[in-house]
């Protein structure tokens, strides 16, 4: 009698182990079943992710992605979202990972989890060139006479609100719409990620002036849903595996320390 109630305990135990097993890591069954890792980002932010010429999605994410779908064996398929409907596209199910310069933050991290940050930026300053030497610092802008612009929904954003609150805010879909104001004059200066900025003042030196040391500390992390661990622990070693064999170096150089890119978008 005792026997068989052990044998059965053994037995539920092992259902139960199995059933847990089966459950584990969904996210990574899923992309195994379909053989394909859907990345979601919102193209346009240089040199993260873009559209070049021939219509292809390019950038430092895209090259990232790419070597991570190699990796699991499977394809990388391209999610273009629009940033304010990103997190809502991952939590749905459109895409398994958010790889799009996201900067980890509180609010963020209610609604979805992140891997450990991959790279780290900050918010520098697309100025009017008029204002060249008058305005040295973040602080300077905040003034009710400057208005400010940036992206919506960007932590460029939250920092112009929490930090500008006296100067004027002008939100715009998108990145380079906001730098557009400043060469057109309607606002006096854009905040945004030091990466865009540097950038867009390289292509743009005749037109702005730029205060490009980052005011702001920011990790940029790959989001996923919450409640999956093992998503999280694959990301992580992933990054760590790339960042040791020299791959992550490798891509950041093409990125980051060459403009080489810059003949490939529109």
């Amino acid at each position: 009698m005792i026997k068989t109630k052990i044998s059965k305990v053994i037995a539920l135990g092992t259902i139960i182990f199995c059933s847990a097993s089966v459950n584990a890591g969904a996210v990574l069954d899923g992309i195994a079943e379909s053989g394909e890792l859907r990345a979601c980002f919102d193209a346009g932010y240089m040199p993260f992710e873009m559209k070049a010429k021939n219509n292809r999605y390019i950038g430092f994410d895209v090259d990232l992605g790419k070597v991570m779908a190699k990796q699991m064996g499977v394809k990388y398929i391209p999610v273009n979202t629009a940033w304010d409907g990103i997190i809502p596209a991952l939590i749905t199910g459109k895409c398994d990972v958010i790889m799009a310069g996201m900067t980890v933050n509180a609010q963020r991290n209610m609604k979805v989890n992140f891997a450990d940050p991959y790279i780290v930026v900050g918010q520098s300053i697309i100025l009017n060139p008029k204002l060249k030497g008058v305005i040295k610092s973040y602080k300077d802008l905040n003034n009710p006479k400057y208005t400010v612009a940036s992206k919506l929904g960007t932590t460029g954003e939250m920092v112009v609100k929490r930090m500008l609150k006296k100067a004027k805010y002008n939100a715009f879909e998108t990145e380079t719409d906001a730098a557009l104001e400043v060469i057109n004059g309607k606002a006096d200066a854009m905040i945004y990620d030091m990466p865009f900025v540097s950038i867009y003042a390289a292509q743009n030196s005749d037109k702005v002036a730029v205060i490009l040391e980052p005011f702001t500390y920011e990790p940029l992390g790959w989001a996923v849903k919450q409640g999956d661990p093992d998503m999280i622990n694959f990301l992580n070693n992933f990054l760590r595996q790339i960042k040791g064999d020299g791959t992550y170096d490798r891509i950041y150089s093409k990125w980051f320390k060459s403009d080489a890119w810059l003949k490939q978008i529109k």
